[in-house]
């Protein structure tokens, strides 16, 4: 196996917003490059990637929940799988529906895809109706791969993984952990581009813009590193507020370490921040 994981290798400052199928990774991936395609051209998962903004960005006013968050989330899990395998960890939810290690990484791409489907809904409590809607896409979509038995245990997984992106459900499975952790992420100025822009001055929208990259490696002493850098001191809600209640409970605590810098020389009311 190679030394880079799921990302375009010539993508070294924002930890890998695009997933390479051309590379080697720490896993098998014959399946998720079978499936992985699919899905992304299907009709109706692209047509809820972009409605589910409507009511997140356009009529509420928050950060981006569409395709390129959607995009980001789901490169940054594969990303932070890969790096996980590599380090040694072990993931228990294909292993535990007697699935193979193979369907561990398609069910980290269907959820991480998924997970904010139920946006179309509601922005507030989203992540329950994202469970009815993505049962019923997967139910038309996972026979084509799968037989009944596969069909039903890997949208269980799946189903989990997208529930517990919310953090009043703890994961029961690394799968659902790492789901969890790359949503929180997506947290560089971008996302909070369009909000700003019409004055949003909320401070989702304003730690957001204080990130400038946020780097995934692999770590000397720990399978993964998450490297952040702040602009200013606003990005600290980002970090210690919503990305540390998402590693809270996600079963990746002892494999995840991150460090944000405030790379701003006049402003260091906060220098540096430890996970």
């Amino acid at each position: 196996m190679s030394s880079d994981a799921s990302v375009d290798p010539k993508d070294t400052t924002n930890g890998g917003r695009e997933y390479d199928p051309e590379a080697e990774h720490a896993y098998p991936d014959e399946k998720l490059n079978e499936v992985l395609p699919e899905l992304l051209s299907d009709p109706e998962v692209t047509t809820y990637l972009e409605a589910q903004n409507v009511n997140a960005v356009t009529r509420k006013g928050y950060n981006d929940h569409g395709t390129k968050h959607i995009e980001i989330v789901r490169n940054r899990a594969l990303r932070l799988y890969d790096l996980l395998k590599r380090g040694g960890v072990e993931f228990n939810g294909a292993r535990q529906q007697g699935l193979d290690e193979a369907d561990e990484p398609v069910i980290v791409a269907l959820a991480a895809t998924l997970h904010d489907i139920g946006h179309i809904v509601h922005r507030d409590e989203h992540a329950y109706y994202s469970i009815p809607l993505a049962a019923d896409l997967l139910d038309r979509f996972l026979p084509q791969f799968y037989e009944t038995p596969g069909v039903v245990r890997v949208k269980a997984e799946v189903l989990h993984a997208i529930l517990c992106h919310h953090t009043e459900e703890d994961p029961l499975t690394r799968e659902a952990g790492v789901i969890r952790v790359a949503d929180a992420l997506d947290m560089e100025r971008g996302r909070s581009r369009i909000p700003y822009e019409k004055g949003g001055r909320g401070i989702n929208t304003l730690s957001s813009q204080a990130i400038s990259s946020v780097a995934l490696k692999e770590g000397d002493d720990i399978p993964v590193l998450v490297e952040i850098e702040m602009i200013n001191a606003a990005g600290v809600y980002q970090v210690d507020n919503l990305l540390k209640a998402k590693m809270r409970n996600s079963l990746l605590e002892e494999d995840i370490r991150i460090v944000a810098v405030n790379t701003k020389a006049d402003d260091q009311l906060v220098e540096r921040i430890e996970l």
